[in-house]
């Protein structure tokens, strides 16, 4: 029997680069196909190829047994391929019925919109994720994680016998990810495929029957999960053996001189009466689930968004930070969680982003001295691993590790006493988290003071000394190395269990 789709010898080609090379696998009906590969392997030509949003320069796509050639995602998407990317492609202005509709609008005899079907049709669409929501809110006043989760029904509306999946947990909440397995499975069950794309490894064996393996852009293995373990995945797609993940901890004798400290810092209805402190070469963790008020506190330190009270020290010394520049200038970086609208500036060079924060040192009279900045930027994007063909190249066209390197870069480079990571590694392949995870030791090696705000346990219990457990905008709990315990720290984020504090 043929398989629902193959792809046969699929390549593509950008300038200076083969994105995609000879690549070749097939998917059967009512399977979950895992694609699995480094930031940068060619998943994401792979899926756009797949999806018609690219047209492939050599091989061929077979859906049913027939070649197709599709000229755009609307001719995919009418042949039964649906996809749902990570980055949201929502209209924040419009309401979730005409999102899930867009285009597809029911319709009355007169010709005009069928709001009472339509909101009909909706909110059935909106039970399979338990959503008591009003098909008429606007999405601009959703959370990330419902946005991820409407991209999703609105690509299932479509009924698709091939739904492509590309990082679709990283938004979503422990409750919604659990509820996400469960239509998954219910749509596979009724002959749903897919093509998962994620790094979370445990979500593929929870999910997937087979995977799809990819390094530099080349088919590597294709195997059923049950040959599989975590190991040989990632030796797979890294081409090499990470023994250590997380790296050496701290030592211990640098743990003694407090850098940084917070007292009773509160915004109503985000957070409220926050005060800790971090020590010399310490590595903080905050861990907290989706509206613990984490990110929230971070943007109010270093007042992007206003706090009402509280103080900050450093070195013991209360230091006042009214703008962002304030706690640039007292030497606290802060990497924000949004890297593509908050961190970086997409449509611009890696060299430009990588000197924007410091742009004084490369001025003289009023001009950036060109040879330095591009002196400068081909060095640190060798140092840091950022994958590419210059640092010409535009930061939006990276894949996303290479982007997160960038940003790292950016913050790392101007030597600050203090730093703060948002979800560091989030929607970043392994190779890449072992790199980024040396470069956070690597600072606070040097005696400063390092903050990991993240919402991957395992991430907190490998690189940090202490643990602050967030939850209803209050630390609920304190943990130190030899306490650590998933049990321990998701017990007292839910409230199930309690710690020190």
């Amino acid at each position: 029997m043929s398989s629902l789709l193959e792809v046969k010898q699929l390549k593509k080609e950008y300038p200076g680069v083969i994105a995609v090379d000879s690549l070749s696998f097939s998917l059967e009906k009512g399977q979950i196909l895992a694609l699995l590969g480094e930031n940068g392997a060619g998943k994401s030509t792979t899926m756009k190829m797949i999806s018609g949003v690219e047209r492939p320069d050599a091989g061929h796509i077979i859906l049913n047994g027939e070649i197709v050639n599709f000229e755009s995602s609307h001719d995919a998407s009418s042949r039964g391929i649906g996809i749902v990317f990570q980055e949201l492609a929502l209209v924040d202005s419009l309401s979730i019925a005409e999102n899930i509709f867009m285009n597809r609008h029911p319709l009355k005899n007169s010709g005009f919109i069928d709001f009472k079907r339509l909101y009909k049709d909706t909110k059935e669409l909106l039970e399979i994720f338990r959503l008591d929501l009003d098909p008429a809110l606007e999405v601009g006043r959703l959370s990330t994680g419902k946005k991820q989760i409407i991209e999703i029904l609105k690509a299932i509306s479509q009924n698709p016998s091939i739904l492509i999946l590309d990082e679709p947990t990283s938004s979503l909440s422990d409750v919604e990810i659990e509820e996400l397995y469960e239509v998954i499975d219910r749509l596979k069950e009724s002959g749903m495929s897919f093509i998962y794309v994620s790094h979370k490894l445990n979500e593929v064996f929870r999910l997937c029957d087979r995977v799809v393996i990819m390094r530099d852009g080349k088919f590597i293995t294709q195997a059923s999960i049950e040959d599989m373990t975590e190991d040989k995945i990632v030796n797979y797609m890294v081409g090499r053996e990470i023994k250590d993940l997380f790296g050496e901890g701290v030592v211990e004798n640098k743990k003694d001189h407090e850098i940084f400290r917070v007292e009773h810092i509160s915004k109503p209805g985000f957070y409220h009466d926050i005060s800790f402190k971090v020590t010399c070469g310490e590595i903080l963790g905050i861990y907290g689930l989706v509206g613990a008020g984490r990110t929230e506190m971070a943007e109010g330190i270093i007042a992007y968004s206003k706090r009402q009270s509280g103080k900050v020290f450093l070195e013991g010394r209360e230091i006042a930070i009214r703008h962002p520049e304030d706690a640039i200038f007292h030497g606290i970086g802060y990497v924000t969680e949004n890297r593509k609208e908050l961190g970086l500036y997409l449509d611009k060079s890696i060299s430009e982003n990588l000197v924007v924060n410091d742009l004084k040192r490369f001025c003289s009279g009023g001009f950036i001295k060109d040879k330095e900045v591009m002196a400068y930027a081909a060095e640190v994007t060798k140092r840091y691993g950022v994958a590419s063909y210059s640092h010409l190249q535009e930061v939006g066209k990276l894949s996303g590790g290479n982007q997160q390197k960038v940003l790292l870069a950016m913050w790392l480079e101007l030597n600050p006493q203090i730093m703060i990571f948002d979800e560091p590694t989030r929607g970043v392949d392994i190779g890449a988290k072992s790199e980024i995870y040396e470069n956070i030791r690597q600072f606070a090696s040097k005696d400063k003071a390092t903050i990991i705000i993240s919402s991957e346990v395992p991430e907190l219990m490998g690189i940090c000394d202490r643990i602050l457990v967030m939850k209803d905008g209050l630390i609920k709990g304190e943990l130190v190395k030899n306490e650590f315990s998933e049990e321990s720290i998701v017990g007292c984020a839910t409230g199930v269990s309690s710690v020190r504090s």
